[in-house]
């Protein structure tokens, strides 16, 4: 019987099953293509786009995103910093990382905090987006544990913070 407890040693076999289906080498392709695309490029061209063709309403998303943007990256590297978790390849034995990591910790995923954000104010101002960013940032989420680079809660962990920053940012423009 083993002395973790039961959500850790659910978040580790989740891990698990999940970083193994990522061995397929489409599986890896696919997911590592979409987490690059997380890193920023994605982000910054909706926000480019948003800027260019979206009139004062795109000028304003786009400012708007940039802004919480910052806020978030600052928020989970001060996060990382503090919790400083081990990354699942480097403490889950039978987890490997199918790209390298951006940085050291894993919780929360920056990635999915990012996503999540953008998505909350990108979708606030042109609700025509809703499929396209729900849809991304999603598979930006499930990439970070394919990957090997985070466990489940981390993910779920960063959805929650994105989703109250991308919230607080719209109350505090408002």
């Amino acid at each position: 019987m083993s002395t973790m407890p039961r959500p850790q040693r659910l978040d580790r076999r989740v891990t698990l099953a999940a970083n193994r289906w990522g061995t397929r080498s489409a599986v890896g392709a696919f997911f590592g293509t979409i987490s690059r695309l997380g890193d920023g490029i994605f982000w910054y061209a909706v926000i480019a786009i948003l800027a260019a063709a979206g009139g004062w309403r795109g000028m304003q998303a786009a400012g708007q995103m940039l802004l919480t943007g910052l806020i978030a990256l600052q928020l989970y590297r001060v996060l990382k910093r503090w919790t400083r978790r081990p990354r699942p390849f480097r403490n889950c034995p039978g987890v490997i990382a199918h790209i390298p990591p951006l940085d050291e910790f894993s919780f929360p995923s920056g990635h999915t905090l990012q996503a999540v954000s953008f998505t909350v104010v990108a979708v606030h101002y042109f609700p025509v987006l809703a499929p396209l960013l729900i849809g991304f940032t999603a598979l930006v989420g499930a990439s970070r544990v394919i990957l090997g680079l985070h466990y489940p809660s981390d993910v779920i962990a960063a959805t929650a913070i994105g989703l109250a920053l991308g919230n607080a940012s719209l109350l505090a423009m408002s």
